[in-house]
């Protein structure tokens, strides 16, 4: 029987429910689960900035994961270049990707190596940009949160 390897990439900055919720989803759809954590570069790349926490305890968090087999550091921007080198046979992402210009790009690029794309659904509530902005509100002040006395 072939071992089937999953591959969740994602910046797993400030760790949340729904970084979670994705590598538990994913390793119910294969035997082996690689997260690859996008480095602080590629963040900066792609984002427009870095991460709050830095790409060596970013990795030491999600390589505590129980459902996390291997971690590795996704160091180039595109994914297809990560499976030459870390190769999988499905990759899982947010289903913020379904449908756009970069999830389109996504699937023909890893339909052609014969690579599945499973989308998992998004946190809404809970997500980094929202934690960011929660703590850039309560840093400059302006946050509608009571304060602890």
């Amino acid at each position: 029987m072939r071992r089937i390897v999953g591959y969740a990439p994602g910046a797993y900055d400030m760790f949340h429910i729904g970084h979670l919720n994705i590598l538990r989803q994913a390793k119910r759809y294969c035997d082996y689960l690689i997260a690859g954590v996008v480095s602080d570069e590629m963040c900066e790349l792609t984002k427009g900035r870095r991460p709050v926490i830095p790409l060596a305890e970013r990795m030491e968090i999600v390589s505590h994961i129980s459902y996390v087999d291997e971690v590795v550091a996704e160091v180039v921007p595109e994914k297809l270049e990560t499976w030459k080198v870390v190769p999988f046979d499905v990759l899982f992402k947010g289903d913020d990707w379904r449908g756009t210009e970069k999830g389109i790009k996504l699937e023909r690029d890893f339909a052609a190596v014969g690579v599945d794309i499973v989308y998992f659904p998004y946190t809404v509530h809970t997500s980094s940009t929202l934690l960011r902005r929660a703590l850039d509100e309560i840093v400059s002040g302006t946050s509608r949160m009571p304060a602890n006395d």
